[in-house]
């Protein structure tokens, strides 16, 4: 058993830091005991009936947990305890899920009924949506002596987080970057500096998704990390599931660099349909991205200044910028989507895909989908989707040879 000495934060409850302990201790040791029954099972998708006395013991102990929070009530310690402790109720119900202790499509409402309670005024105190997401994994993961939470203690579990967090955050550079543009107008000087940080932070992003898909083991990770971020109930209402692309950030490039459209009715109902699983400051930034105007519109707007100095720069940057997109964007789905999602799930029996994906479509479904997201963001020339490879040649044409 791992013995964790977690440092609560300073003005957190008794109560809280012993969930919080379980959280990072007891309970990853029972998952991670749970994954190792499971990967001896000729059938790895199979886990009824597998370790049912540690599902009990994880059931039984989290809600012993969990209880004492309910009647505590809220303490409002501010949003970081607050979102902190949601996620480690949504860490105990995702688990729950994992090892179809709850199961959504066999139930009208969760049977995790003080998991759901608490979990329902944990959402609405923060303005999200009551379950685990991805924030609680990667931007809003404390760690405690360099360990932050999991699962499990398994190694692909933690280089999946380590390197999904760590290229979050070049995307975030790249948003933050892109979005200081519009203040200033795309022909201000230091456009071109802001353009140039976006795309190293790209190449960055892209850098760590290879690295990434070198060091995942397949297996590990269909079988026995992504399970975990499967859709489950709160209450009566079924929530999707976390999903990597649950950060403003990448519809911010999008839309700030003009690849995608909020008018375009497919990708603007992917982008809504998100915010609800955003922190707050994330749902902020994705609004003020419906706003503001489009770095390819102004660009165009002005091109009566091809022959400037400026305009040949921050064109060529701009265009530099567009492809590092693609190339991260075709990236991930190609290898990552492709390679870890779609081909395991190639070799599993038929009764098992029901529910695979985090989002909760059918995988076919959901892989059309990335693949529109993916061929918008590359500006492919496809004439059943709004892409924009036609303004983008254009813009192409005005450099100087």
């Amino acid at each position: 058993m791992t013995t964790v000495d977690a440092q609560p934060h300073s003005m957190t409850t008794p109560r809280v830091a012993a969930f919080d302990r379980w959280i990072r201790g007891r309970f990853a040791d029972l998952n991670t005991e749970l994954e190792t029954l499971y990967a001896r099972q000729q059938n790895r998708s199979n886990v009824e009936g597998v370790g049912d006395a540690l599902k009990q013991c994880l059931l039984d102990e989290g809600r012993e947990l969990i209880i004492p929070l309910i009647e505590e009530g809220n303490t409002d310690e501010g949003f970081d305890v607050t979102f902190e402790l949601l996620g480690n109720v949504g860490y105990y119900m995702a688990a729950c899920r994992r090892h179809e202790i709850t199961e959504p499509s066999r139930e009208r409402t969760s049977p995790l009924v003080e998991a759901s309670a608490l979990a329902l005024h944990l959402g609405a105190s923060v303005g999200t949506v009551p379950r685990f997401v991805t924030s609680h994994m990667e931007t809003f993961n404390r760690a405690v002596n360099g360990v932050y939470r999991t699962f499990t203690h398994g190694r692909d579990e933690k280089i999946f987080l380590d390197y999904n967090t760590r290229s979050a955050f070049a995307y975030m550079r790249a948003a933050d970057a892109l979005g200081r543009i519009h203040p200033m107008g795309v022909s201000h000087p230091a456009a071109d500096d802001l353009l140039r940080d976006a795309k190293r932070a790209l190449e960055d992003a892209l850098a760590l998704n290879t690295e990434l898909g070198a060091l995942l083991d397949v297996d590990e990770f269909f079988f026995s990390v992504r399970p975990y971020y499967k859709p489950y109930r709160v209450g009566s209402t079924e929530y999707r599931g976390a999903n990597a692309g649950d950060f403003a950030a990448f519809n911010q490039i999008d839309m700030l660099l003009g690849l995608c459209s909020p008018t375009d009715l497919a990708y603007s109902q992917v982008v809504v349909e998100k915010i609800p699983y955003l922190t707050p400051d994330e749902q902020r930034r994705l609004h003020d991205s419906f706003r503001h105007p489009n770095l390819l519109d102004g660009l165009l707007a002005q091109i009566d200044h091809a022959k400037e100095d400026w305009f040949q720069r921050h064109v060529a940057t701009f265009l530099e910028v567009c492809e590092a997109h693609g190339r991260a964007a075709a990236h991930h789905h190609d290898e990552l989507v492709v390679g870890f999602i779609k081909g395991p799930a190639e070799r599993i029996p038929v009764e098992h895909l029901d529910g695979i994906t985090a989002s909760g479509p059918p995988l076919d479904v959901l892989l059309r989908a990335l693949e529109g997201l993916r061929d918008r963001r590359l500006a492919a020339d496809r004439d059943d989707l709004p892409t924009r490879h036609h303004d983008l040649a254009t813009l192409r044409g005005t450099l100087r040879t």
